[in-house]
Order: structure tokens, then sequence, then C-alpha cells
């Protein structure tokens, strides 16, 4: 069988969500605001895919550079390179 070689490819556990917690999110996730150099973490919400960051930055920490329409610009350390990410709010969680 062809390899997939789509953007979601490697995320069976990764994107897999508990059974309890299956179903839409709590529209104050999705309406969350973030002031520029606040750290939040990126934390993918599989049931929405607008606005998704890449895979490989699940998990990760970073510091909101600022809004881009209803998304925010996130800048990730990514091995020695900084790179900035652009994600909806559904899929990012404050730092305490």
């Amino acid at each position: 069988m062809r390899r997939s070689k789509g953007t979601r490819q490697g995320t069976r556990k990764i994107l897999r969500k508990d059974p309890s917690k299956r179903g839409l999110i709590p529209i104050n996730r999705a309406l969350q605001e973030f002031e520029e150099g606040e750290k939040v973490k990126i934390m993918i919400e599989p049931s929405i895919q607008k606005g998704q960051p890449h895979n490989r930055f699940h998990g990760k920490i970073g510091e909101v550079e600022g809004e881009q329409g209803d998304a925010f610009v996130v800048s990730v350390k990514d091995g020695d390179k900084t790179k900035e990410v652009i994600v909806r709010p559904e899929h990012l969680e404050k730092m305490d």
C-alpha cells in the first residue's frame, strides 16, 4: 500500500481524544484572548481542523508575538531555530 503524505500522517496517538472528552469543545476555548508576550502551550484540538498547526508543534511552549485575523502568531523553538506558527485559540492553552 502506498504511504500517505497528508498533513495528519503519523498522528494516530497524538490526535486521539479520551472517550469522555469526545465531541465539540466549549465555546469559551474558541474565544480565548492572549496578550503579546504571554507564554502558551500548543495543544492541538483534533475535533477542529481549522487553524491547526503542524503536528510537530503539539505540546510545544511558545510566546505570543501578535494576532493575525482570528489566529495568533506564536514563536516556538524548533531545535536551534525559532519558528513562527499561526494557530487559532482552540489549539492554545495559557501557561501559568
